[in-house]
């Protein structure tokens, strides 16, 4: 598997696993797999174009799971060597052991075929985490000045994070599988301060991606043009008026309305959640499995998949941390819930068949829990309608641009978000940004709102890297796809009423 470069091309990888998997099965696992994992993670930090911060951490380690006895174990170490390796596997043995004394269903995985020795690694470029940390700061140096050069800009920061992930693993079946991936997110934010001590901030809206180091050089984003576009926009939403609460009808860009299906949808539909397994973390979900093939989440313009293959998803992978290939899934057809997220233990438990690929540990000190995919909504079928066609269907509403703050209920049912920009839509046509602007609603009433998709040239896919999961908490990143879209007479909140001022 050479064909796969990184670091742990120097460790013992066959050795460590043989040790790890010899010794579970002696001690009577009759499933266990072994991850090797290195991730490097970067960040820096610019305030108006001088360095605040940047840091540049590495951790590499083992951890092995096993099922033995109808309980699952898990144990981890730092140290990579055979011998630390068995002591690992029996130490998850032992917890195995400690777990299933305290009774309870046996645990069972649903099955997957052993793929025999495998590799998968991310389309990219360059890796980020190579590029020198001055080519870096002067980037970034450059666009905060760029920004800074406006006259409405008072403030700019300015981050970059990225990271790089080596995994191996193998299992008992004999699969053994090597993967290289890697992702950055890039973000600037300008602050204007007015003449009455007001102020207004404008972010970027580049998504983070599984990209290399040429995203930034224009390869998947215009960076150019919305650093040039942001103080304008920064301008105007400085002088805009305060928005009129009430029902309007909202076109939202694809850079805000990922996140909404992120907390309405993707969290919604892991089942892990909707069978009340993870309550303390923001959990559970009203889509429960009682409602699996009958539940209205949404017009039957919603078609909603999860997906671990998309090119440059953030969640997307060759082989899951239980060596699950990677598939792509109904969650949502025609506006029923037809699917869930699954990793192998739901899967059996739910009988459900096969897993779909959602189980990923953050590191490899950490046991795998159900994660989710590349959660999106299906764009219409051609190339349009265009943005600009929903938008010439709206007599009176508001196009939303860019993500900001949100709040969802444990339940994903009752929520409400902002974003970056929000311009007035009069007689089909844009007229001016309104300032303080939030839309909320039910779930299954906002989706069932959906009254218009736009077209494949109109998709785009945003995401997050840090996700949060479990307990201890677990980060992981996700992207979600969908098309500009059109959602009939939603309730708009003025945010700077609610808050009492």
């Amino acid at each position: 598997m050479s064909g796969v470069p990184g670091v742990l091309e120097g460790v013992a990888l066959s050795e460590l696993s043989s040790a790890a998997l010899s010794a579970a099965k002696r001690l009577g696992a009759r499933h266990a797999e072994v991850r090797v994992e290195r991730i490097r993670t970067q960040g820096l930090s610019l305030r108006d174009g001088e360095v605040e911060g940047s840091a540049d951490d590495v951790e590499l380690g083992l951890g092995i799971r096993v099922v033995r006895g109808g309980s699952i174990g898990f144990a981890a170490t730092v140290e990579l060597t055979p011998e630390a390796a068995a002591r690992c596997a029996a130490a998850a043995v032992d917890t195995a052991e400690v777990t299933g004394s305290v009774g309870g269903p046996g645990v069972e995985l649903a099955p997957e075929p052993s793929y025999g020795e495998v590799q998968w690694i991310a389309p990219y470029g360059r890796d980020p985490t190579e590029v020198p940390l001055a080519d870096k700061v002067e980037l970034l140096e450059a666009w905060s000045r760029q920004l800074l050069s406006a006259t409405v800009v008072d403030h700019v920061t300015a981050s970059l994070i990225a990271v790089a992930e080596e995994k191996y693993l193998a299992d008992l079946s004999g699969t053994v599988t090597r993967q290289r991936r890697v992702r950055l997110h890039p973000s600037l934010e300008a602050l204007a301060v007015s003449s009455d001590g007001t102020f207004e901030t404008m972010r970027t809206v580049a998504p983070p991606a599984g990209r290399g180091w040429e995203y930034l050089e224009g390869d998947g984003w215009d960076f150019s043009s919305e650093l040039a576009e942001l103080p304008e926009h920064l301008a105007e939403k400085l002088s805009a008026p305060s928005v009129e609460p009430g029902p309007y009808d909202l076109v939202i860009d694809p850079t805000n309305l990922w996140l909404t299906i992120h907390e309405s949808v993707g969290h919604a539909t892991e089942l892990d959640r909707a069978l009340g397994y993870e309550a303390a973390y923001a959990g559970t979900s009203f889509a429960t499995f009682d409602k699996l093939g009958s539940l209205r989440y949404g017009s039957e313009l919603m078609n909603v998949t999860g997906d671990r293959t998309a090119p440059h998803g953030l969640a997307t992978i060759g082989y899951d941390d239980e060596a699950v290939a990677a598939q792509t899934f109904p969650l949502v057809a025609d506006g029923v819930l037809v699917g869930y997220q699954l990793d192998r233990r739901i899967a059996a438990e739910a009988r459900l068949g096969r897993s779909n690929g959602c189980a990923f540990g953050c590191s490899p000190l950490m046991i795998p829990i159900q994660r989710m995919a590349n959660v999106s909504l299906a764009p219409a079928a051609g190339e349009g309608p265009s943005t600009e066609e929903l938008i010439s269907g709206v007599e009176r509403g508001i196009y939303v641009v860019g993500d900001k703050s949100w709040s969802i209920d444990m339940q994903r049912h009752n929520f409400q978000f902002t974003g970056q920009r929000f311009f007035r839509i009069e007689h089909g046509r844009l007229a001016g940004q309104v300032r303080d602007v939030a839309y909320q609603s039910r779930t299954t009433d906002f989706w069932g709102s959906l009254a218009g998709l736009g077209g494949r040239s109109t998709y785009l896919l945003a995401g997050a890297m840090n996700c949060g999961k479990g307990q201890p908490g677990q980060v992981a990143p996700v992207s979600h796809g969908c098309p500009s879209a059109l959602f009939r007479q939603v309730n708009v909140l003025n945010t700077r009423h609610e808050a009492g001022r």
